[in-house]
């Protein structure tokens, strides 16, 4: 084989290797990023200074479980919103609003949550403050 058979087959080789590139790359799925992402890096220094606010005020709020639902007691009257994620999607997740009212605790009904893991985001404001909570609970079978 001539020096000019080698050059035309390597170039035919390299530009196949290049056509079979492209065509792996486009057969991907397309990547799914956090179309929120920059939002919730500005939102950052916001939520830290509200879960830090819950610590140095000692606010942590009381999670307990009974048969009839989810307990949640406050060290004083709150108002917000509580949220329970569930690992499973983003469509299985539940929000309820808060408001405690005059009293400490408010109550979630059983039948709304499905057994299993979740996590608790809680968000509230009280005497003048802001505030947010985040744990994860194991909801017992009925």
């Amino acid at each position: 084989m001539n020096w000019g058979k080698g050059l035309v087959l390597g170039m035919a080789l390299f530009m196949g290797f290049i056509i079979s590139m492209c065509v792996y790359m486009f057969n991907m799925p397309a990547d799914d990023y956090d179309h929120q992402y920059y939002e919730k890096g500005l939102n950052f220094n916001r939520d830290y200074d509200r879960e830090r606010q819950v610590v140095s005020d000692k606010a942590q709020p009381i999670i307990t479980q009974a048969s009839a639902g989810i307990a949640i007691e406050f060290k004083q009257p709150a108002v917000g919103v509580i949220k329970f994620v569930n690992p499973l999607g983003k469509s299985k997740d539940l929000v309820f609003p808060l408001n405690t009212g005059a009293g400490n605790q408010i109550s979630i009904p059983a039948r709304k949550l499905s057994p299993g893991r979740w996590g608790v985001n809680i968000e509230w404001s009280s005497s003048k403050k802001n505030y947010l909570y985040q744990q994860d609970i194991f909801i017992n079978g009925k």
